[in-house]
């Protein structure tokens, strides 16, 4: 018992390194939108200046007295970008290498980056003087570093970004625009100030939602990519729900199912004249049909098998009537593929052997690759008997456990006597359905 709680511990801490480390790399993407957003920014903002300098020169001597301010604000943004391409190559490097920032590494970059809006008010402050330069533009580029710090997907980080913009804003306000103490001013600065910590804030919480729901997406992915994995190369999104929602055991028990095997007579021979392409896309087509009837039926594809297939009803899910539904999709399979092979120019014959009883079912395999599929004698059994096709010309073969569970829906069921079976020593009945 100590073991396996150890081995499920493990597996669950597997889970939750795979789910962490998926999660990081969506928070890394998302910092690349940002990181490349304001990279953009700031080439728009120097296309802007530039245009302004072209079209309306008076502009840029009223504002920034003469290009030598321009080439300030220039020199500026030149290196906020640059800062910017230095940061998007660091998240692409950690991305690479599966692993996260630095949490101080964000909160320096976070300063940095909210500071630039300040140099530029600095700098304008210094041409046009305080009260002009507060009441310009430039205030307004903070609301630009908050609301792309909503794609850093942290709660405190946006926080810290509308602090930062709140605290410089309000600062360089009380340092260089003398006139405000004790005037109406103080309270204009400070409201401002206090809303674009509340923006900060409020970006931070719609940060930290779409963390949830990446966080959520992210989990329920990799428990269907888990489902999937675990129990066949074929499974249903309507078993995979069922799955999910039932949380179907993994560990080896013992179930009563009924196992389906399905192979193509004569494909062999028929491939050795075709191209390998026309080979695939037969069998894909073919599997296709087949493969979506058991789907409707209730039943999952455990394993493919070369040109065939081991398919179970009523495991890893249980189901009263597995064999009902086994047969049923036996007898749809045989017309489907006389639908198909009216088609074509290359008809497959497919056998078919269905046998009922207990089986062991659990999720088997080594430590780093584990799948689930049923072991024991009623698995061995349904190979046999979808053998026996060969023998007896027909298509679709099922044990006396079976037909016991058919009832009255088996009595078409046309008895063969009893069989001798490769490696069973007793002859056993079987019968044939069409």
């Amino acid at each position: 018992m100590a073991r396996f709680a150890s081995r499920k511990t493990r597996h669950h801490a597997v889970l939750s390194e795979d789910f962490e480390r998926e999660l990081t790399r969506e928070v890394l993407r998302t910092e690349l939108l940002r990181v490349r957003a304001l990279i953009m920014t700031g080439c728009v903002m120097m296309l802007f200046l530039t245009a302004i300098y072209l079209v309306d020169p008076a502009v840029v001597d009223r504002v920034w007295r003469g290009t030598e301010g321009l080439a300030e604000v220039y020199g500026l943004l030149v290196g906020f970008i640059l800062f910017e391409v230095w940061v998007h190559t660091q998240i692409r490097k950690n991305l690479r290498l599966d692993r996260d920032l630095p949490v101080v590494r964000r909160y320096i970059g976070a300063l940095i980056e909210t500071s630039v809006p300040t140099v530029i008010l600095i700098l304008q402050i210094r041409s046009m003087g305080a009260s002009q330069a507060l009441g310009f533009a430039v205030p307004l580029m903070y609301f630009i570093f908050i609301i792309l710090s909503t794609l850093r997907l942290d709660f405190w980080l946006s926080t810290f970004t509308g602090f930062v913009a709140a605290a410089e804003l309000f600062a360089v306000a009380l340092i260089t625009d003398s006139s405000i103490f004790g005037e109406p001013q103080t309270y204009f600065h400070a409201v401002r100030s206090i809303i674009i910590l509340i923006c900060g804030v409020l970006a931070g919480s719609v940060g930290a939602q779409l963390r949830r729901q990446f966080a959520a997406s992210i989990a329920a992915a990799t428990a269907r990519d888990r489902v999937t994995n675990l129990f066949g190369q074929h499974v249903s999104p309507q078993v995979v729900e069922r799955l999910m929602a039932s949380g179907a055991s993994t560990g080896g028990d013992v179930r009563r199912v009924a196992v389906m095997f399905v192979d193509f007579r004569g494909f062999t021979a028929g491939a050795q004249s075709r191209t390998p392409q026309e080979v695939v896309d037969r069998l894909d087509g073919a599997f296709a049909v087949l493969v979506d009837i058991l789907d409707r039926e209730g039943g999952i594809v455990n394993k493919f098998l070369g040109d065939g297939f081991l398919a179970l009803f009523g495991a890893p899910l249980a189901a009263s009537d597995a064999a009902h539904r086994a047969v049923a999709a036996g007898r749809e399979m045989l017309t489907a593929m006389d639908r198909i092979n009216a088609e074509t120019s290359w008809p497959l014959r497919i056998g078919i052997g269905i046998h009922f009883g207990e089986v062991v079912a659990g999720n088997i395999g080594s430590p780093r690759r584990k799948e689930y599929t049923v072991i024991g004698d009623t698995v061995n059994f349904a190979s046999r008997l979808e053998a026996l096709n060969k023998e007896f010309g027909s298509q679709l073969l099922i044990s006396a456990s079976v037909r016991e569970a058919l009832g009255d829906d088996g009595k078409d069921a046309v008895a063969l006597g009893e069989v001798e079976v490769r490696g069973y020593e007793q002859k056993v009945a079987v019968f044939q359905l069409g």
